[in-house]
């Protein structure tokens, strides 16, 4: 069967990214009604959980890592007024209530400690002891009881047949059957603080030119997100400034947009695929951050072949080193945890893939 070089990528791969937009769109709505109905009850039995709000275009609390994993942020209510740490302290506690002979490690890259005393006004729910210890909102505390809420909320709201707890992971993550296929969601309990820029995102950075100063303002006005993703450590989420970022790529009629496409969908149909793959979109999004900076003018995006090789070089360089700068804090290395084989595996077929640029339809 004749292959199509990278030439004819475009239209070759843009008829799967539509047919992609469909299939996850029509997974989407099911996931909305599901997510919608299960965090309405979870808010019912704990105030500090905010329902995810239904809604027919884009829902900003659900993030599509890869057409079968989603991840769901769910509003945490009862905390506002957000202020920077007051002083530095060491924390000398555990989970279970003992005490430690010397501290916890600090937080580094995208983690921080969260203390309640650092909201103007907190529900004195938030003051418990089933989610605080010596003043800290403890993310491994906040996780166990959302746990029970969600698995509680399956049995009220009677989806057992259709939603399922998934094991032996950290987080919170459920699966969703769809009228199509299965999707994985992360439920993540987040801590919304609107219109503060966080002080460890150092940007933009000196002399920037992509994007403009004027929508850099507007970035940073969205504030961020705290998610618990460690035992004691809350991870800072920028997901509102990376959305806006994404759906203004192109007002100068570039393709840049139609590279990441079409990058995404090669990586989940020949490099990546499955349904935990090691590299997400998220981490696409994030190269294609970093190749719009580093080329800003409408020239370096205004012929499809030159934009995509390299963006695909770029995204081989990183896979290869295993070191994928965060866009907004720098020294935050999103690719820290991956699976190192993995990586491996998806460097080689990248390095393939750029000695001769071309494809075998399916």
């Amino acid at each position: 069967m004749k292959s199509v070089t990278v030439g004819g990528l475009e239209d070759c791969l843009l008829n799967k990214v539509d047919l992609r937009r469909q299939q996850i769109s029509q997974a989407m709505e099911e996931v909305q009604k599901v997510v919608h109905h299960l965090t309405t009850n979870i808010s019912n039995q704990d105030i500090r959980f905010q329902a995810v709000p239904y809604s027919d275009t884009y829902n900003e609390n659900i993030k599509v890592l890869a057409p079968s994993q989603f991840l769901v942020t769910v509003p945490i209510k009862g905390l506002a007024g957000y202020r920077g740490a007051r002083e530095q302290r060491w924390r000398y506690y555990t989970l279970q209530g003992t005490r430690l002979p010397c501290p916890l490690r600090d937080p580094e890259g995208l983690q921080q400690w969260l203390e309640v005393g650092q909201f103007m006004k907190s529900l004195w729910q938030w003051h418990e002891t089933d989610v605080n210890i010596d003043g800290d909102i403890v993310p491994a505390k906040v996780l166990l009881v959302f746990r029970k809420l969600v698995e509680n909320a399956i049995r009220t709201c009677h989806l057992s047949g259709k939603v399922s707890m998934l094991g032996n992971r950290s987080a919170v993550w459920i699966a969703v059957e769809t009228s199509a296929y299965q999707v994985e969601l992360e439920l993540a309990p987040a801590v919304e603080i609107p219109t503060t820029w966080s002080e460890k995102a150092r940007w933009p950075r000196c002399l920037q030119r992509w994007p403009s100063q004027e929508r850099v303002a507007c970035i940073k006005s969205f504030g961020f997100n705290l998610l618990p993703c460690s035992n004691y450590h809350w991870q800072l989420s920028f997901l509102r400034a990376e959305q806006v970022l994404l759906e203004q790529l192109d007002e100068d009629g570039g393709c840049r947009r139609k590279c990441f496409q079409v990058m995404r969908q090669l990586k989940e149909d020949v490099w990546c695929p499955g349904n935990r793959p090691v590299i997400t979109s998220h981490h696409l999004q994030t190269v294609l951050f970093w190749t719009c900076e580093k080329y800003p003018h409408f020239k370096d995006w205004k012929v499809f072949s030159k934009a995509f090789l390299r963006l695909v070089r770029k995204l081989h360089k990183c896979v290869s080193q295993h070191f994928l700068k965060h866009y907004f804090v720098r020294n935050s290395n999103l690719f820290q945890c991956t699976n190192p084989i993995e990586m491996d595996a998806v460097a080689q077929k990248l390095a393939t893939f750029l000695k001769n640029p071309q494809i075998s339809p399916p």
